[in-house]
């Protein structure tokens, strides 16, 4: 699968939580956001499915207490510990998803290394050590798109911070990504332009 394709996957699947968390009426955290729950079609348009254990949030509430839930390798630490739901744990949850689809690896594998075992982890101190690049799939990886393959590893890298306070909202990840989306059309239609009047030219 292109990058372009796991960008746009990314980006829809964002979209989607997003509207879950500030639009729906009451809001609702999904609480189980994981690849296999996100739904393509032939064209790779994402839908995200699976709302057997969501919650919905009391319009007077910021968070809902609830027996923990949650698939391991995606699941919040910070719920982990509390048994507090928040948005901010669907967070969590999408920024392993990103993880995923930037290093094409498992989120959790017993056939890897003990320190490679948690996706999450190792792809946090492997961004310490900044050896992106080492991680990265190398099936998505090339000289045009390594600067947004590291903007998009730092916007994982800012989701699955252990403090929920710490990570951006469901909307501003959108925003981030719907920018960065806007700029490979941007640069996909001018490498087009230029090849075109290249041809012309000559």
């Amino acid at each position: 699968m292109s990058w372009e394709a796991r960008l746009k996957i990314a980006t829809e699947t964002a979209e989607a939580l997003s509207y879950l968390h500030s639009a729906a009426s009451p809001p609702i955290i999904h609480r189980d956001v994981k690849l296999t729950n996100i739904l393509l079609d032939e064209n790779y348009n994402a839908k995200v499915s699976d709302f057997g254990a969501s919650r919905l949030v009391p319009s007077n509430k910021e968070q809902v207490t609830t027996l923990v839930q949650g698939t391991l390798g995606y699941l919040d630490p910070e719920y982990f510990h509390s048994s507090q739901l928040t948005e901010k744990s669907d967070v969590y949850s999408f920024g392993v998803v990103l993880i995923e689809l930037l290093t094409g690896l498992k989120a959790v594998s017993f056939e890897r290394p003990e320190h490679e075992r948690n996706l999450s982890l190792y792809f946090v101190s492997v961004m310490k050590e900044e050896r992106l690049l080492d991680i990265v799939d190398g099936r998505v990886l090339n000289d045009k798109n390594i600067e947004q393959l590291k903007e998009v590893a730092t916007l994982a890298r800012r989701c699955v911070r252990l403090k929920g306070e710490e990570r951006p909202t469901m909307k501003e990840v959108v925003s981030e990504l719907q920018g960065l989306r806007a700029i490979e059309t941007f640069m996909e239609k001018t490498r087009f332009t230029c090849g075109r009047d290249w041809i012309l030219a000559s």
